[in-house]
């Protein structure tokens, strides 16, 4: 325990997780500690209060000693998520053009397969709709229709907006979204019936919100509006709330910050915000923002984002120092319009469940998890199913006495006792085989994601260094790392809290995306250059006028906004576009429409290959971003002298018994934060701190820097 108040506390990231919470904590002098607690998802500030206590425990510090130094804190978490998927919403109201009120049912069809596996998807009778979050019985049609070109061709009916929203306040509707097609082309309609419908309520003497999709994401592909306007009434709204509930606990103990938020773009915005679905998957994007800040400081550009929780593992690429953005990407089988770092999900951590499959008679990995729960292992878990944890437990990777720091005690025999029922017996194999083939099945399955995202977009591992976290991202490092050829596997010592690091590490930044349609053939006139700049100009300046008051809401002048415009452009034909940061910081000639072009094709030409560019087809521009932030404090990488290849007698705990390939060895423990810069530590080992535990097996060697990190390597 270090006993230190000369050097404040300034910086505060969290990453309240399905499983655990994890709080992330700098000090002006660059030190920082994470700390871990089980999540609640009942009260998540109270978790947030718990984890809080647990790292600052570190420097014999408080939470009422520290909160109030804080100067910034950002949250991330997965309570929007969850309430989508387990449909725990407000009771929406929805209104749209007539004959067209089953589209938010359909979702483009698509929303019946996704998340499927390949020969899922191909089997019409696998398909299955989720249930929508907005039912029939609260959907009404109006009469009014524009066109592809923006031309308002049957005028909006008022009086059946009026009779609409009656019957969905008669429905029980607490919130009413509105979605016109084609909207985004022209806001006219959509905004009147906005008004109207506010109007009828004020008459009714009810107070409820109104969404207008034009308001928020004025964005083409209807379903995807629809969905993502609906997503910002039915889930934003009451995990808003939640939100106040952790700025409120923050308040009570003394803070002056404003809570900021992770959102799904890699920026930060208000809890306030107005668009707060933004925020709907926010941890694992935490850890890929951190990554990139790694490899700035490291001189990285090409890093693979592997991060392992108890409920799944994310991955991300980083190619030339910058990260994908999808503009319509699907989230718990929903089509979305909303700005998401490109990142891949498969439903297996250390938590998930295991059983033998009944029609094939081996090992079925997730895609449920035991979450807080941990597994059989914990006593008062209530569980009865097997979880990963209970493998690590019996195979001697956890210490059952000093899980998240001794808070709760695992039990190895009822963990034993489990397994045997359940996986051994059934497979004719002894406890420790049955739990050592769960570990081997699930590395060798996140070996062959990680690979085969990497090959599947042209890349080379070998091309590439592996970023390995999340609170069991040590534990399993080395099992879906082995023979990938990695570059180099990097493991921070905060591994447990990198998505909260990398949440302090985001900007504070609010995005907005508007769609348009402007093309010029390869070989355009000046003229048409001129006119599709112009074009975008004009949206600039709306979305700027955007992004400048929602700083405004929260404190901050308008002079003190850094705007960066960017467009999404795609070859004219294809079907995909790329968001490219743009070379030019306002649009108006011939001139700055080639600049765009150039910027376009040299980022294709990374993301695809110079010899699959189109330029013949011409060029289309589809969308306008704005991006705006403001400077806010970031965390510092540690610098620490280096102490020699030897570690210190006092990082040693003696060693543990260890079942890998058949056979039982001891494994020397290590403690994490008693290591030094430049130790070595050769396998078999276990390096165990309160937040997570670094497996090192046979074979297997790793080296401890001046940052912090651990460098993973096999040797002969």
């Amino acid at each position: 325990m270090e006993v230190q108040t000369a050097s404040r506390v300034e910086v505060m990231g969290i990453d309240a997780g399905g499983t655990m919470t994890d709080t992330f904590f700098v000090r002006e002098d660059g030190r920082f500690v994470v700390g871990k607690a089980q999540s609640n998802p009942a009260d998540e500030s109270l978790a947030i209060f718990n984890s809080s206590e647990d790292a600052l425990a570190h420097w014999a510090r408080t939470v009422d000693q520290v909160y109030p130094e804080l100067v910034t804190c950002v949250y991330s978490g997965t309570a929007m998520l969850n309430r989508v998927v387990q449909r725990k919403g407000l009771d929406v109201g929805l209104m749209c053009n007539k004959g067209f009120e089953q589209v938010h049912s359909m979702g483009r069809a698509i929303q019946s397969y996704l998340g499927y596996a390949l020969e899922d998807r191909i089997h019409l009778n696998t398909h299955r709709y989720d249930e929508p979050l907005v039912p029939l019985a609260r959907t009404r049609g109006v009469t009014e229709r524009t066109d592809v070109q923006g031309q308002v061709v049957i005028p909006l009916r008022e009086h059946e907006v009026r009779q609409a929203t009656r019957e969905l306040v008669e429905a029980g509707a607490q919130a009413i979204v509105i979605c016109l097609l084609q909207s985004h082309k022209n806001e006219t309609s959509e905004k009147r019936a906005r008004d109207v419908c506010r109007e009828e309520l004020a008459a009714l003497g009810v107070d409820i919100p109104v969404f207008a999709s034009v308001d928020y994401y004025p964005s083409r592909k209807e379903s995807h509006r629809m969905n993502t306007t609906v997503l910002e009434a039915y889930a934003a709204e009451p995990s808003r709330q939640t939100l106040k509930k952790v700025s409120d606990r923050f308040k009570k103990h003394g803070a002056k910050f404003d809570l900021r938020v992770m959102a799904t773009h890699g920026g930060t915005i208000s809890w306030k915000a107005k668009e707060l679905a933004r925020t709907i998957v926010s941890g694992p994007i935490g850890g890929v923002i951190g990554s990139k800040l790694l490899g700035e400081t490291l001189g990285y550009e090409n890093i693979a984002c592997s991060d392992i929780g108890g409920t799944s593992f994310d991955m991300a690429l980083i190619t030339k120092g910058s990260f994908s953005i999808h503009s319509d990407p699907d989230m718990a089988r929903l089509v979305l319009s909303l700005p998401l770092v490109a990142m891949d999900s498969v439903g297996a951590g250390a938590g998930s469940f295991v059983r033998i499959d009944p029609y094939s008679g081996g090992i079925k990995l997730g895609p449920d998890s035991a979450g807080y729960r941990v597994g059989t292992c914990w006593p008062e878990s209530g569980l009865d199913t097997v979880s990963v944890s209970d493998c690590h437990v019996v195979l001697g990777y956890l210490n059952p006495d000093n899980f998240l720091g001794g808070a709760i005690t695992l039990d190895v025999d009822r963990a034993r006792q489990h397994i045997k029922e359940q996986l051994a017996d059934p497979l004719g194999l002894s406890v420790e085989d049955a739990a050592a083939g769960v570990i081997e099945l699930l590395d060798l399955q996140l070996r062959d994601y990680l690979r085969a995202n990497i090959s599947a977009k042209g890349y080379n591992a070998a091309d590439f260094v592996c970023f390995s976290y999340g609170g069991a991202g040590p534990v399993h490092t080395y099992g879906y790392t082995e023979g990938a050829g990695f570059k180099d596997v990097i493991v921070p010592a905060w591994a447990a809290g990198f998505s909260a690091f990398g949440c302090a590490c985001a900007d504070f930044e609010y995005r907005y995306d508007k769609s348009v349609d402007v093309a010029v053939a390869q070989h355009g006139s000046d003229e048409e250059k001129v006119a599709a700049s112009q074009t975008l100009q004009a949206a600039w300046e709306e979305l700027a006028a955007k992004v400048v008051e929602e700083f405004v809401i929260n404190g901050f002048k308008p002079e003190d906004v850094i705007l960066r415009p960017g467009y999404r452009m795609q070859y004219m034909g294809q079907l995909n576009d790329l968001e490219i940061d743009s070379p030019v910081t306002g649009a108006a000639t011939a001139a700055d429409w080639d600049k765009m072009v150039e910027a376009y094709e040299e980022t294709y030409s990374r993301v695809y290959a110079s010899s699959a560019r189109s330029p013949e087809l011409g060029f289309s521009v589809t969308g306008a971003i704005m991006r705006g932030l403001v400077t806010v404090q970031k965390p510092s990488l540690p610098e620490d002298e280096e102490a020699g290849p030897t570690p210190p007698q006092e990082a040693h705990l003696g060693t543990r018994p260890f079942y890998r390939n058949k056979q039982w060895v001891d494994a020397v423990l290590w403690k994490m934060e008693a290591l030094k810069p430049g130790n070595e530590i050769t396998g078999p080992a276990i390096i165990e701190s309160d937040a997570t535990t670094f497996v090192v097996p046979d074979g297997f060697a790793t080296r401890l820097d001046k940052h912090r990190l651990f460098h993973l390597r096999e040797v002969k």
